[in-house]
């Protein structure tokens, strides 16, 4: 069953942006997954808060995008997020094809 990661960030820094990009893919693709949207901008969301990037990551199963979520590798790519403010990320279930 596939799976989902979106993550929300709220950084208009193209820099910080940027680096994020750099250093993702590749440990995204190691972990079976790839990229949907690359930092989309965001113009609306339910609930009040409308980040500013929007990026989707696709995995082949929910354990592959939990692996990647919560490896070491992935840890110094995380504070790169969190060091852009408000930030947040979300798994969903997605569907059997």
């Amino acid at each position: 069953m596939t799976a989902y990661i979106i993550v929300e960030i709220d950084t208009k820094d193209e820099e910080l942006m940027n680096e994020y990009r750099k250093h993702t893919p590749g440990l995204v693709s190691k972990f079976g997954g790839k990229f949907i949207v690359r930092g989309g901008h965001c113009t609306s969301l339910e609930g009040g808060w409308t980040p500013a990037r929007v990026v989707v990551l696709e995995f082949p199963d929910r354990a592959k995008a939990e692996r990647f979520y919560h490896s070491e590798e992935y840890k110094p790519v995380l504070a790169m997020r969190l060091k852009a403010g408000h930030s947040k990320a979300i798994l969903i279930d997605g569907h059997d094809g």
